[in-house]
């Protein structure tokens, strides 16, 4: 998605000039080289009894780049992406396509999809190869003979020369499950070595997503560590600043868990990061300069026009715009060494030169210069208005910066304080006064850096940016009523006692994606919007003990063998009455939850249930019992006859158990 956010922040700042000699495209380069191997190809069962099949790593493998293909030609239209299958009977490269014998530059290589911006057409086609059978057995044939890692490596090196030469952002994502595709060849192995040295100096980044078998785990020794280099937070063209997990293999087991593992592994490394500055200094005294690099991690998302796309083609095609100015009187095209602009004081226009302009803009340097140190309880939650800076160390213009950045970062988080700085971003941008606050290192369960170890700087409001707050009346909750509430939320429990936001997408966000992707494709309207974020109302009030929402990787727990529903209405009958002690009753309140009915008295005297007097009145009757019931809260007790009559006359499904009945009467009444 495009920052332009940022760029209206700086709309009105002159940025310095750029030498067009050295300029490389702010783009993404990704090429998929997918092992196509006998193992790879064969099926895993799943594990999971809700979503029972088969899936080849191979084909996971494939699905992911078509999922990524998929979001990447709504969301970053002018990025590449390819997939390398390596490994197979056919061979094809370019022009050249031959079987097995045949002479071609690399052998057992078959270039799938070219290093290029997505087309439908291709999206198709890597879909059809993922998903049909009939197609994969023409391509995904793998050859008996074990292919060269050098020439997979050295193949990879001349597509992104001829294809993306001036990209910031190249990266080659191998997956494979051979920890060892040389054994002991000593030829080969250094060969391939050479060929991986090549992409990096090439400005390649070359990523592993290992995968295990049931029987072997990965061992990233035996081969890999010799061809991946771990990239650091201080290289300004690594692609991202999360450390390569290359450690840990990627899935083992069963194929959805495969397809899952792998789709949350690359989506992580997936975007490329943002670098906002490179190489300013940071003036801890006078001076006293080292020099960092500063990264935009944290952005909200939403729908931001990247560009404008022509629809009256065959095809839909990036539209280049062009801007022409023109005079009114004449209109004749006016030239940019014509325009001049001006400022009105006293009700007279005051002219001013590009010149005039460009010193009046200039404030400095770019800089970020310490100017005193304040607790961190000094620093109000208001006061972050704008998106934060992350910085990090660099080495090439102060040797030594990474050692003082360290001692600097880890004195702050000791002592707790937070540095004062003015904030020069780039050449004639708007100085702010920011705090620069320490982070800490941040590592997953498996011992995996998610979040490296630095400092953020936070932009701080002028005088004239802070509103004074209208005036409201706060209607405090007593007591009683919050330990109420505090009874319910002990019912539900997040695995590990953390929320983690990436799990639940921004769904207004995916919909509007997913209608661009519709029409972009030529697919059928999606149907209705899936929100993650919703409370799984029907759960929440069901009795047991653990229920798992495999949609959201949230596990609901309910104790005690209670219902949460219960404590939902006491909480509400306490609400009214707070209400009416509080405000004296003058607001109706309209409660949306369904109270159960009182349960019969021959049930409270201990004696036997009353029976149940057979309704009269054909399917009519039974719509009315069983809407009743509904209302009470009794549809359980419905006897499963009457379920299965209802749900027949209603044209639903009455296969089943009786829970499963009473299940799908409720969803009926609640869909209704």
């Amino acid at each position: 998605m495009a920052d332009d956010s940022y760029a209206r922040d700086e709309e009105n700042f002159e940025e310095e000039e750029v030498d067009e000699t050295s300029f490389r495209a702010v783009k993404d380069a990704v090429l998929f080289a997918i092992d196509v191997s006998s193992s790879m190809l064969e099926p895993r069962l799943s594990g999971d009894t809700k979503k029972p099949g088969q899936e080849s790593p191979t084909s996971a493998a494939l699905k992911c780049a078509y999922h990524l293909m998929q979001q990447r030609i709504i969301s970053n239209p002018r990025d590449m992406i390819g997939v390398l299958l390596y490994g197979t009977e056919s061979s094809k490269f370019y022009d050249e396509d031959g079987d097995r014998g045949s002479d071609v530059s690399y052998p057992h290589c078959h270039l799938f999809t070219d290093l290029d911006i997505p087309s439908a057409e291709e999206v198709k086609e890597l879909r059809a190869l993922a998903e049909d059978e009939e197609e994969a057995q023409k391509i995904l044939i793998p050859s008996e003979e074990r292919v060269s890692m050098a020439n997979v490596l050295f193949c990879a090196n001349q597509i992104f020369t001829s294809k993306a030469p001036n990209f910031l952002s190249r990266r080659l994502f191998i997956v494979t499950d051979d920890d060892n595709p040389h054994g002991d060849n000593k030829s080969l192995r250094s060969a391939a070595t050479v060929r991986a040295r090549d992409l990096y100096d090439l400005g390649v980044n070359i990523e592993l997503f290992p995968i295990s078998r049931p029987d072997h785990e990965f061992d990233t020794s035996k081969f890999y560590d010799d061809i991946i280099y771990k990239t650091s937070p201080s290289n300004g063209e690594a692609p991202a600043y999360l450390q390569p997990d290359t450690n840990t293999a990627t899935a083992k087991g069963d194929g959805i868990s495969l397809l899952n593992s792998l789709l949350s592994s690359i989506n992580s490394r997936s975007v490329p990061r943002r670098s906002l500055f490179s190489n300013v200094p940071l003036e801890i005294g006078p001076n006293f300069k080292i020099s960092v690099n500063g990264y935009l991690l944290l952005k909200r998302q939403e729908p931001a026009r990247s560009c404008y796309v022509w629809l009256g083609g065959e095809t839909p095609q990036i539209a280049k715009g062009i801007t022409t100015l023109m005079a009114d009187d004449t209109a004749q095209r006016v030239e940019k060494s014509e325009i001049r602009k001006a400022y009105k004081f006293g009700g007279e226009q005051v002219t001013f030169t590009p010149e005039e302009l460009q010193a009046l803009r200039h404030f400095g340097d770019p800089v970020i210069r310490v100017i005193g140190f304040k607790p961190l309880s000094a620093l109000p939650i208001w006061a972050n208005v704008k998106h934060p800076s992350f910085i990090y160390p660099s080495e090439e213009d102060y040797v030594g910066s990474t050692r003082v950045f360290s001692a600097l970062q880890q004195k702050l988080l000791k002592d707790k304080k937070m540095a004062l700085v003015w904030f020069i971003p780039r050449k004639n941008a708007a100085p702010v006064v920011a705090a620069m606050i320490a982070g800490e290192e941040r590592i997953d369960e498996n011992g995996v850096q998610k979040v490296p170890p630095g400092m953020w700087i936070i932009p701080l409001p002028f005088a004239d940016d802070v509103r004074q707050n209208p005036e409201s009346t706060l209607a405090v909750s007593p007591d009683p009523l919050t330990d109420a509430m505090r009874e319910i939320i002990g019912q539900l429990q997040l695995p590990k006692g953390a929320y983690e936001p990436q799990k639940y997408p921004n769904p207004a966000l995916q919909w509007h994606y997913r209608i661009l992707q519709a029409l972009a494709l030529d697919e059928d309207h999606p149907g209705e919007p899936e929100d993650k974020t919703k409370p799984k109302y029907r759960q929440i009030d069901k009795v047991g003990s653990s229920e798992k929402d495999t949609s959201t990787s949230c596990t609901v727990i309910l104790i005690d063998s209670q219902r949460a529903g219960d404590y939902v209405l006491a909480w509400s009958d306490q609400l009214d009455a707070a209400f009416d002690k509080m405000f004296g009753g003058t607001a109706a309140t309209t409660s949306t939850l369904v109270k159960r009915g009182p349960k019969d008295s021959a049930d409270s005297a201990g004696g036997p249930p009353a029976k149940r007097v057979k309704t009269e009145g054909g399917a009519g009757g039974i719509d009315e019992e069983v809407k009743r019931c509904y209302e009470k809260g009794t549809v359980s007790k419905l006897t499963v006859a009457v379920l299965k009559e209802f749900l027949t006359a209603q044209g639903r499904s009455s296969a089943g158990r009786k829970a499963d009945l009473v299940d799908r009467v409720e969803q009926f009444f609640e869909n209704k």
